[in-house]
């Protein structure tokens, strides 16, 4: 179990804080507030116990390179006209510029330090320059609070926990105990949605996930990759930069897992009976178009899928662009048979209206499930947009802003930013 700092630990120190404040940023304004917003009770507990408060973060990949479009300014000053944070920024990471205002700084107050991959040395773990933080910065004390960057071995969040006392952020320590429950004592039925653009960034994840769950429900361009390895046609649909790979890892998980099944309890008024459902499961039909930028609906077209056949002509000028109803129809069913679920990634081009309904759907039926009691997991960049865009977010047992650490993490894999912790403590 990851250490969490405890008063005694923070009380009048100088603590460095590696948060993951990697956020979007229109005509120089923050435009999503979420990452923020996870950072606000570890602050809090500090600012309460006479912490001075240093932040650390990346934004973006200048790729070693000081460019003004990834300054970290901006955040900054939403921390105070937004959440009424005491907070002070220097436009550098390291130096005398950071010991000058480190020293300027009352218990308490917050100095946000300028974009660590300005320095080249940052995504190398540079022993050198993760010294330098420590040293600059006065600190005392090192707390990970950024799980969505532990998946990477850089020196503010590896080579920094060597160097001081280190713990685990409140989120960061909620989101490992989250993800680890979900891996270790996930009730069943466990059922796991996944969308999205492609498989081959997630590829130890859906491998784990399948294993691990009773279902695997897809949509988006993993369900069009899916489709294709199963001998479906799927025309000119996106299946992600990859497109052969994707399909072949699709193939794969296929055929692991080709003679299981999950048997589902079927009521209605008659009588009961149960049914065998494939492990991993297909669209029946979807939505398509020529592309995701149409806007009249008189060129969308609703597509069965029920037959497992290739189409005379495979070169229409068709995309798959979400789910159809009656696949929302049947996956909603089968979620309410679940005790666990997971969701991961759009079911279709929720930024068109048109192909937005499998997604809001399906995140509707998700956070019906969690009233009833289901732990409901979501995760991942996309999946955030998804349940901000329908006013959701407070709906579900757990999200988790993480992306490409949250897959990783749930496909098993070693974090170098969470090792670290367990060894410091």
């Amino acid at each position: 179990m990851l250490k969490t700092p405890k008063i005694s630990d923070v009380k009048n120190k100088t603590v460095l804080v590696r948060v993951d404040f990697n956020v979007p940023l229109e005509n120089g304004h923050v435009a999503d507030d979420q990452r923020l917003i996870a950072t606000l009770p570890l602050i809090d507990f500090l600012q309460k116990h006479a912490a001075k408060v240093i932040l650390i973060s990346h934004l973006g990949r200048p790729d070693g390179q000081v460019m003004s479009e990834f300054s970290l300014g901006p955040v900054a000053k939403r921390l105070q006209e937004k959440f009424g944070l005491r907070t002070s920024f220097v436009n550098e990471c390291i130096g005398k510029s950071v010991s000058e205002a480190v020293e300027k700084l009352e218990a308490g107050e917050i100095l946000l330090l300028e974009n660590l991959r300005f320095h080249k040395e940052e995504e190398v773990n540079d022993a050198r320059f993760a010294k330098e933080l420590v040293n600059d910065s006065g600190a005392e004390v090192y707390i990970n609070e950024a799980f969505s960057a532990s998946h990477r071995a850089h020196a503010s969040v590896v080579g920094v926990a060597k160097l001081l006392p280190s713990f685990a952020g409140f989120g960061l320590a909620q989101e490992v105990t989250a993800l680890s429950n979900l891996l270790e004592k996930a009730k069943h039925p466990f059922i796991v949605v996944l969308g999205g653009a492609k498989i081959d960034d997630k590829v130890s994840a859906v491998r784990n996930l399948s294993k691990l769950a009773d279902l695997v429900l897809v949509g988006g361009g993993i369900a069009n990759a899916f489709l294709q390895a199963a001998g479906f046609e799927v025309h000119h649909s996106f299946m992600g930069q990859k497109a052969e790979l994707n399909v072949k890892i699709a193939k794969e998980i296929l055929l692991e897992h080709q003679t299981e099944r999950t048997v589902v309890d079927v009521h209605d008024q008659k009588q009961a009976s149960k049914i065998p459902v494939p492990r991993v499961v297909l669209p029946i039909d979807v939505l398509a178009a020529k592309n995701g930028q149409v806007k009249d609906e008189k060129n969308v077209l609703k597509l069965q899928l029920l037959r497992n056949v290739k189409d005379s002509d495979n070169n229409l000028d068709l995309q798959y662009l979400d789910i159809g109803p009656e696949t929302i129809d049947l996956y909603e069913f089968l979620l309410s048979k679940a005790k666990t679920i997971f969701f991961n990634g759009p079911l279709g081009v929720f930024e068109n209206q048109l192909f937005m309904k499998g997604s809001k759907e399906i995140v509707k039926a998700i956070a019906k499930n969690t009233k009833r009691g289901v732990t409901t997991i979501l995760g991942g960049g996309e999946t955030n947009a998804v349940i901000n865009q329908f006013n959701l977010r407070d709906n579900f047992t757990h999200v988790s802003t993480a992306g490409g650490a949250a897959l990783e993490f749930l496909g098993g894999e070693k974090l170098p930013g969470i090792v670290v912790l367990e060894k410091t403590n």
